[in-house]
Order: C-alpha cells, then structure tokens, then sequence
C-alpha cells in the first residue's frame, strides 16, 4: 500500500468516526405520542411512518435512536427536542 493510499484511508476512517454521533429519545410519563410524533417530524424530518415508529419504540423499549450524525449537526436539533419537553441526549 503506497504513503498516499494509506493516508486516503485513514482520512475515510475518520470522516467516518465523526459522524458517528447519535440522538437518543427516551420514554416519559408526560407527552404523547401525538407531541412526540409532531415534534420529530418538525425537528428531526422524519415522515410520519418514521416518526411514529420511533414513538412505539421509545414507549416499548424506553428509548430509541432518532437521528444520527456529527455532535455540531446534531447539537440544535437536540435542544429542539429539549425545549419541547422531550427527554433527549447526544451520545
């Protein structure tokens, strides 16, 4: 493997650890699926099928991944969520 193909790689590995962050969506007792549904359409851009597949999987499983991405793409969208009242985290 030549110097230029080796350095290729390792900028592709990269680019790719980078956007390897995700919004975690966790079950409360509080909002319902109508509030979390709408608020991930506007927010995250699900379609409807998407977003409501996702509050099923948050009420039955506790929580769900809602969108993946880099932390500063992800970071607003995030605290959309927040300010909406919804329980959510970037990890």
């Amino acid at each position: 493997m030549s110097t230029i193909e080796k350095v290729q790689e390792e900028v592709l590995v990269k680019e790719q650890v980078a956007i390897n962050n995700e919004i975690v969506l966790f079950n409360d007792d509080v909002n319902t699926f109508d509030h979390v549904i709408e608020t991930l359409i506007r927010v995250c851009e699900h379609s409807s099928e998407q977003a409501e597949q996702c509050a099923i999987l948050v009420h039955y499983k506790g929580k769900c991944t809602v969108k993946t991405g880099s932390f500063d793409e992800l970071k607003p969208q995030c605290s959309s969520l927040l300010e909406a009242g919804l329980s959510a985290e970037i990890v």
